[in-house]
């Protein structure tokens, strides 16, 4: 059998089996439980404060769903009711959402010296008016930072900013991540939204959504300050999960079909350049995804669906991420001065293993290791 057969089978296989994703999947339901559970919660020492859960992740991002489980584990972030971060030198709000308690602390977003990672001083206290229901603000003087470990318990491990827990009789795991909610788009990010497009994606209404929906900060340090004793408690990272919810569910099935199908070969042929399986030097989830969302507005229509063959989709994109390696740089797809290359990457060595695969190669790939699986979940009488 020919390469371009195989391409053809590949293609027509996902095709067929990708089908749109119940409302009710097993994953979505199990979130929304687990997300009212979080609800619930009393929170330690803050009996006044509630805790509001958001399902971020591919359980929120797929609306396909493959025949091949495409969902690891449930991404849960939850905000506290009692906290707020906003730009620096923005106003403090005189309304908020229900959500918010009568009694908010603001944390006044501010850069450290690497892009993307922030920290967040309090600046103003809060306070609901009961005749309008509008805030009133009271400017804090001290110098207080808020400290990107203080929610965090020991009620399983950790996994970045994450908690990782496991809840029978749940299948799957969760990951709980603690933010802080911003309702403004951050100024880290201020030209993502004017930025020109040649072709039209994000389109201005779903632009208008992402903005209106602003941003989350979330607890962890970057890797090279988590030892420092003073920005390793303290340093922040901006979160666009909000954003990029919005983002991928606006984009075709083929698209979220090949998202799907990267995601599939990072989990199993890993490009690491450590000799274990540690953060150090490991392409993740977050580089597939940001490559899919600068190739989904930089090429046009007609790539994604003329003369369609996922597999040549898959290897372009593969070979441009090998590029992007070369030069040591994985551009942020919100926060343009932003490098999500770090220097414990073996750069040359997943350069090198990406720009090898080949559309033969990748073809019999999912051929061996995908639709043989899918094989053996079928009745034998298909």
């Amino acid at each position: 059998m020919n390469d371009e057969r195989i391409e053809e089978i590949v293609t027509k296989f996902l095709l067929n089996t990708c089908r749109l994703r119940p409302q009710f999947s097993g994953p979505a339901v199990d979130s929304a439980i687990y997300c009212a559970f979080v609800a619930t919660a009393p929170v330690l020492n803050e009996k006044e404060t509630d805790l509001i859960p958001l399902t971020t992740g591919s359980v929120a991002e797929f609306y396909i769903e493959p025949m091949l489980p495409h969902v690891g584990d449930i991404d849960v972030m939850y905000h506290h009711s009692t906290e707020l971060a906003i730009p620096r030198g923005h106003a403090p709000p005189t309304q908020l959402p229900d959500e918010f308690h009568n009694y908010v602390e603001v944390y006044e977003i501010t850069d450290s010296h690497l892009p993307g990672y922030v920290y967040l001083q309090l600046r103003y206290l809060l306070t609901e008016c009961v005749d309008d229901k509008k805030y009133n603000a009271v400017e804090y003087d001290r110098n207080c930072y808020l400290l990107n470990r203080r929610c965090r318990v020991d009620a399983g491990d950790m996994h970045g900013p994450a908690i990782v827990e496991v809840n029978p009789p749940f299948e799957l795991s969760f990951d709980r991540v603690y933010c802080v909610r911003c309702l403004v788009w951050p100024s880290q990010a201020v030209d993502w939204p004017s930025r020109h497009r040649n072709y039209s994606w994000p389109d201005s209404a779903t632009v208008d959504r992402v903005v209106n929906n602003g941003c989350d900060v979330v607890g962890v340090a970057h890797r090279q300050c988590r030892q420092h004793e003073w920005m390793g408690e303290r340093q922040f990272r901006l979160s666009f999960s909000r954003a990029e919810i919005i983002l991928i569910n606006s984009w075709m099935p083929v698209q979220q079909i090949v998202y799907h199908m990267l995601r599939v070969l990072m989990k199993n042929e890993p490009l690491t350049g450590s000799a274990d399986n540690s953060e150090a030097g490991k392409l993740s989830n977050y580089h597939i995804k940001t490559l899919m969302l600068w190739a989904c507005e930089l090429k046009p229509t007609i790539w994604w669906t003329g003369d369609l063959n996922l597999v040549r989709i898959c290897v372009q994109l593969l070979h441009t991420l090998a590029v992007w390696l070369t030069k040591a740089q994985c551009p942020h797809y919100f926060v343009s001065n932003c490098n999500l290359v770090y220097s414990y990457f073996n750069l040359e060595m997943i350069s090198s293993r990406l720009t090898s695969i080949s559309k033969s190669w990748l073809s019999s790939w999912f051929v061996n290791n995908y639709i043989r699986k899918c094989s053996e979940l079928c009745p034998r009488n298909v």
